[in-house]
């Protein structure tokens, strides 16, 4: 596995914090995961290896947890709630034009590279619905019309950088 030496490090350095090495699962899948961007399955074994686990009791943690991507995603990550609160109040519609604006489907890389869209369990912020996660930036009442307008600066700054 292809990982920056300073990951390596850190990884190393976690690891003496438990007197259990298991309990640094989920510590690595992190730090993994902020490297490369998601976790890749030649990560599982050699998690598994360096705390002395069997790769299963990996993979079960990647897998009961939502914030672990096991492939990888666009430059900017669109999670939109769909809460009870945020369905009420156009969720849906909110992430269908996200979709739209970007071409592509719920969990899919759009065709440029830039973005990928995911519907979420609650964003906590039920009182302002919709709510979208840009990347770490929460925007609230996000309707169609705001949608389009994220996706408009998300598009621009695209352009910026190339």
């Amino acid at each position: 596995m292809n990982l920056k030496p300073s990951t390596l490090q850190a990884i190393d350095e976690v690891i003496t914090h438990y007197p259990e090495k298991r309990s640094a699962t989920l510590p690595l899948l992190h730090l993994i995961q902020e490297d490369i961007g998601h976790i890749p399955d030649e990560a599982i074994p050699w998690i598994a290896t360096k705390l002395g686990l069997q790769p299963i009791n990996v993979y079960e943690v990647i897998t009961f947890y939502p914030m672990f991507r096991r492939k990888p995603i666009g430059r900017r990550h669109i999670k939109v709630c769909r809460t009870l609160s945020c369905a009420l109040l156009g969720g849906y519609k909110t992430c269908a034009a996200f979709e739209q604006e970007f071409n592509t489907q719920l969990g899919e890389v759009s065709p440029d590279g830039e973005v990928t869209v995911e519907f979420v369990e609650c964003l906590a912020s039920c009182g302002t619905a919709p709510v979208v996660l840009i990347d770490d930036d929460l925007h609230e009442k996000v309707d169609v019309a705001k949608a389009k307008q994220l996706s408009a600066q998300i598009k621009a700054e695209a352009a910026q950088r190339r």
